[in-house]
């Protein structure tokens, strides 16, 4: 069983109020912290280091020093205590120390370590905002006035529903998800089925697409971070699929500028007004006849850089449903959709299906004309 503090600790709801209190007992187990950069001193942590057998910090568990070791390998120096890091603060240390590259990660941790150390000590006047939680540091943000903003989870959560209510009355939390990177959570509006796709199902009806349009329910996803993997968002979904699809209308808050949760109220109203223009987008797909969908879709998915192995084996099930004679920009975008689905099977993470389905939103405003192409077109 995993345990809270490792890295790879995730977990799934099926109600809604449990994930909105596992959040509100995570924020009380949350500290965070602002230091100068330039007093962040990070140390090696594996089995052969010096500090793997010294004390750390207070409440910093055996299993949590152990499963660093195991992963990134890190430890930081936080108010005179040593924390094992997480992985989910590697990206924003190196922004601390503004490094980067593919090399550094090869490194061994000692070396990684006093390249990290170089560098932090070059910036006396910037400021950072770490992240302490579940034994370990997990980020460590840009600290400045106007840099990283809080946005307590539990707190999103619960403005996002009660707007749900008053807005969609009859919702449905359909699942939730969290890890030390990301949060997710998807709502379905069945009371809302009718005026939100009712003209979409009766164009699918009236083009003998009888059962693609009667499987689908409109959605809202709901996406956030507070270790710098996501801004607060919120899409609209179409649920009842294989696997959600996400049509765009996305809203984002960053954890920026001094951003709170009322502003995420605030563009939650813009989102929910906007619903039904993600649905006329995909209507007008419908209308979009392409004469050589096998390489229209191709080109859109070398457009949007989709995963090539899934994309191929897509592409190659379109094919073998439809051949490749005339049909809709709609029924390749459907088609698209198995490339989320077989990554998820695979085992792919929450986090980059969630980034993967947001991408995948950008085709309903392609212009498929210019992807409709004789020419074959190789991925």
């Amino acid at each position: 069983m995993l345990k809270l503090c490792q890295d790879n600790y995730n977990r799934n709801f099926s109600v809604q109020d449990e994930m909105i209190a596992y959040h509100k007992i995570l924020a009380g187990d949350s500290r965070w912290a602002r230091t100068e950069v330039n007093k962040l001193q990070v140390a090696p942590l594996d089995e052969t280091s010096p500090l793997f057998s010294k004390p750390f910090a207070a409440g910093v568990s055996e299993d949590a020093i152990r499963d660093t070791a195991k992963n990134l390998g890190l430890a930081m120096k936080l108010d005179g205590a040593y924390y094992p890091v997480r992985d989910t603060a590697y990206k924003s240390l190196l922004d601390r120390a503004k490094i980067s590259g593919t090399s550094l990660p090869k490194l061994e941790r000692k070396q990684l370590a006093g390249i990290l150390n170089s560098c932090l000590k070059l910036y006396p006047n910037d400021s950072a905002l770490v992240l302490v939680r579940r034994e370990k540091i997990s980020a460590a943000h840009s600290g400045g006035e106007h840099d990283y903003a809080t946005l307590e989870i539990h707190e999103l959560l619960v403005t996002l529903t009660v707007k749900l209510a008053k807005r969609f009355p009859g919702y449905q939390f359909e699942h939730g998800y969290t890890d030390h990177a990301i949060t997710s959570a998807a709502w379905s509006l069945p009371d809302q089925r009718e005026d939100l796709l009712g003209s979409y199902e009766k164009l699918l009806k009236a083009r003998g697409k009888s059962a693609s349009a009667s499987k689908f329910m409109p959605g809202i996803q709901f996406t956030t971070s507070d270790t710098g993997v996501a801004s607060a968002k919120v899409a609209a979904l179409l649920v009842g699929d294989q696997h959600p699809i996400c049509i765009g209308g996305i809203l984002s808050v960053e954890h920026r500028r001094k951003k709170t949760v009322n502003d995420f109220e605030v563009e939650l109203d813009l989102l929910f007004a906007g619903f039904g223009d993600a649905i006329a987008k995909l209507e007008r797909l419908e209308h979009v006849d392409l004469e050589y969908p096998i390489n229209a879709m191709t080109r859109v998915c070398k457009k949007l850089a989709l995963p090539k192995r899934e994309a191929l084996n897509a592409i190659a099930m379109f094919e073998m449903a439809h051949g490749s004679g005339g049909t809709t920009a709609h029924d390749v975008f459907m088609a698209l959709q198995e490339i989320p689905f077989l990554l998820k099977s695979q085992g792919c993470s929450e986090a980059k299906l969630i980034l993967l389905g947001e991408n995948m939103a950008r085709a309903l405003s392609l212009d498929w004309s210019k992807f409709d192409l004789a020419k074959a077109v190789e991925y």
